[in-house]
C-alpha cells in the first residue's frame, strides 16, 4: 500500500477499473437541474445527462464541492495515508482549487498537496495516472506531486465542440468568445492556456476537417517523441473510437485511454464534443 493517497474530483471521468487498480479516491462536483441536485457521476451518469440535455428547456448550472466534502475525505484518507496529492479541475473554470487549498489549511493531521492541473477531463486523468503510478512505486509525497506537476507543464490539449452555444451559456468561452455571433455552427479547435482558461485556436467548417487538423496539432506537439495520450468524448463512443485509431496510427503512445466527458463538463461543452490531451515524458531537444 502506498504511503500517499491520491485524490481528485468527478471531471476526470477515470474508468471504474482504472481508480481501482490505483486506488485513486474522487470527491464529485455538483449539478443543479431545476429543483434537484445531482452528484456528477454518482447519480447522474454520463449516459442518461447527454440523453436528457437536448430536450431540457432549462440549462443545469454546477457548482465545486463544499470544503466539509474535502474535509471528510481528508479525514478518511488520513487512517492509512502519510500525505495526499490532490489533482483538480482548472482553477481558470472552476472554484473547486480554492475550496480544497482552504480545506487542506484546515486539515493539520496530515501534508497534503493540491495541484492545480489547469484543465480537466482527459487531460487530468493523464496527470492523476503519472501521481498514481508514482505513488505506487512507493515515492514520497513531494516525488508524487512533481510527477503530477511534471505532466501540467507538459500537457496539451485540444478539442472541438459541435455547438459553443453551451460554452457561451455556461459563461466559460473566454477567448473563443471571437467565434460568436452569427457563427455558432463554426467547428472550433478549443485549448486551455497557461491559466487554465479555454481559448480558441483555429475554427472551420467541417467536423471532419477538426478531427484532422487536432491530430496534426497532436503530432506537432509530440515532436516524434512517446507520448501519453487521452481521448474523451461528449456521448458519442463512435467517434471516439475512429478518432483514436487514427491517433495510434500517428504517435507513438506509452498509454492510450479513452474517458467521457462527465456530466459536469458535458454542461458546458453539450453533446458530440471529442478531445485529445497528450504530453511526453521527455521533452523534445528542440
Amino acid at each position: 500500500m502506498s504511503k500517499v493517497a491520491i485524490l481528485t474530483d468527478s471531471t476526470a471521468n477515470l474508468p471504474v477499473s482504472w481508480l481501482e487498480k490505483y486506488n485513486i479516491r474522487v470527491i464529485p462536483l455538483k449539478i443543479h437541474w431545476g429543483a434537484k441536485t445531482f452528484l456528477d457521476g454518482v447519480d447522474l451518469s454520463p449516459t442518461e445527462f447527454y440523453q436528457a440535455l437536448p430536450s431540457r428547456k432549462q440549462l443545469p448550472t454546477t457548482s465545486q464541492p463544499s470544503m466539509q466534502d474535502f474535509l471528510q475525505s481528508f479525514e478518511n484518507l488520513a487512517n492509512h495515508a502519510e500525505g495526499i496529492v490532490v489533482p483538480l479541475i482548472s482553477s481558470g473554470i472552476s472554484g473547486t482549487v480554492d475550496v480544497a487549498r482552504a480545506a487542506a489549511r484546515e486539515f493539520p493531521h496530515l501534508p497534503i498537496e493540491i495541484v492545480d492541473t489547469r484543465i480537466t477531463s482527459n487531460g487530468q486523468a493523464l496527470i492523476l495516472l503519472a501521481a498514481a503510478r508514482a505513488a505506487e512505486q512507493g515515492k514520497s509525497l513531494q516525488a508524487v506531486r512533481s510527477a503530477a506537476e511534471m505532466a501540467v507543464q507538459r500537457m496539451r490539449v485540444f478539442f472541438t465542440v459541435d455547438t459553443l452555444e453551451y460554452l457561451h451559456r455556461g459563461g466559460r468561452i473566454n477567448g473563443a468568445a471571437r467565434f460568436l455571433g452569427t457563427a455558432l455552427d463554426i467547428k472550433p479547435i478549443l485549448t486551455f492556456n497557461a491559466s487554465g482558461k479555454i481559448e480558441a485556436l483555429e475554427r472551420m467548417r467541417t467536423r471532419k476537417k477538426v478531427l484532422q487538423r487536432m491530430i496534426t496539432l497532436a503530432e506537432e506537439t509530440a515532436d516524434g517523441q512517446p507520448v501519453h495520450v487521452a481521448i474523451a468524448h461528449a456521448c458519442d463512443p463512435q467517434t471516439a473510437e475512429q478518432f483514436g485509431d487514427l491517433v495510434q496510427k500517428s504517435l507513438n503512445c506509452v498509454d492510450m485511454i479513452t474517458v467521457e466527458f462527465s456530466p459536469v463538463i458535458g454542461v458546458h461543452l453539450g453533446p458530440g464534443a471529442i478531445g485529445i490531451a497528450l504530453y511526453a515524458d521527455e521533452v523534445p531537444s528542440h
